[in-house]
């Protein structure tokens, strides 16, 4: 836990908090935290500062609480990826999220499997405990939001232009002759397909709607590598 994620119900009152259950635990057991501790604190889209452990017992914790910073800034990048499987998700979401990512859509497309669409982990209660689990470890309050579209083709032609106008919009592709840009300024759309690409129908479709095929490499990466990857060429 590099900050404690602290939420409105968490006061007591003006300056203090009481926390219990898995943040509590982890100052207990894991930290091994005492009466006088000084941690990172923020309040969940909010600002950022310390925390004095003023009662630690076996059932709370009790804080007072400063808070007068702000969260780090976003990367100016929305995150349009095809479903992965689900283990996969939550590593694409932890990691689109500890880099700061504005937003993220997933996308059905033809090589994601009906299946992922079932799964638990893309509930919202689901989503929101990882969303959070990588807010404390990034430093961050403020969590992207996190959305999803099952039908290709009207998302590209509807909504993708809209979201896309005024940035750069870029697709992770094998195949595409054109290499992945460096050190890009400048807000950015970035899609990015399901191992080992999006279709030639999808990939053609994408460019008819502005968007630019990139490729990172002929070598074929699980999602949340490329994912990274990517990211981190922007950066």
């Amino acid at each position: 836990m590099n900050l404690l994620l602290l939420e409105p119900a968490d006061f007591i009152s003006e300056s203090v908090v009481r926390i219990s259950g898995r943040r509590h635990r982890q100052l207990l057991d894991v930290i091994r935290a005492t009466p006088g501790k000084i941690c990172r604190a923020g309040l969940l889209n909010g600002k950022t500062g310390t925390a004095e452990i003023t009662v630690i017992t076996p059932e709370m914790t009790e804080l007072s609480v400063t808070l007068s910073g702000n969260p780090p800034p976003k990367l100016s990048v929305t995150l349009i990826a095809a479903l992965p499987r689900p283990k996969t998700f939550l590593k694409v979401l932890h990691t689109a999220t500890v880099m700061g990512v504005e937003r993220m859509i997933f996308l059905e497309c033809w090589k994601v499997d009906k299946s992922y669409w079932s799964t638990p982990l893309i509930k919202p209660e689901s989503i929101r405990e990882n969303l959070l689990l990588a807010l404390e470890q990034a430093g961050d309050t403020v969590p992207p939001p996190v959305e999803f579209r099952r039908r290709f083709r009207p998302f590209v032609e509807d909504e993708l232009p809209g979201i896309a106008s005024g940035t750069l919009a870029l697709a992770g592709h094998p195949t595409a002759p054109e290499e992945m840009p460096h050190h890009l300024s400048g807000p950015v759309t970035l899609l990015v397909g399901p191992e080992g690409g999006f279709t030639d129908y999808e990939i053609g479709l994408l460019e008819r709607n502005g968007v630019r095929p990139v490729s990172f490499g002929r070598r074929i990466m699980r999602t949340e590598f490329a994912v990274t990857a990517l990211l981190a060429r922007m950066e």
